[in-house]
């Protein structure tokens, strides 16, 4: 069975923000205005967060939705929270409460 490296480093706390917005469908803009950055500075931390995710551009592909998936995938579906969405990773924790093992704080 072949090993998956999802993350190549660390990302760094500006590229979970990021990637949080990302998740949340937002556009680059929308991101430098929540994030009081400008847009090539958004569009250059999508890019380097693309090379930590292992996430590769193609023609027909659309990065940004490749990132969202690969960072939920490893760091949990929070943005279902949002949307009031059930997680599919619900389980019953021990105090009788529904969580999600694969969500972050």
């Amino acid at each position: 069975m072949e090993h998956l490296t999802i993350l190549t480093r660390d990302l760094t706390p500006f590229e979970h923000l990021v990637a949080g917005h990302l998740c949340d469908g937002l556009s680059n803009a929308a991101i430098a205005n929540a994030t009081a950055h400008t847009e090539k500075v958004v569009e250059n931390t999508v890019s380097r967060m693309a090379k930590a995710l292992g996430v590769k551009s193609a023609p027909d592909v659309n990065i940004r939705v490749l990132i969202a998936l690969a960072y939920r995938a490893h760091f949990g579906d929070q943005a279902f929270d949002k949307l009031n969405v059930a997680c599919k990773h619900l389980e019953i924790g021990p105090d009788g409460k529904q969580v999600c093992s694969r969500h972050v704080d």
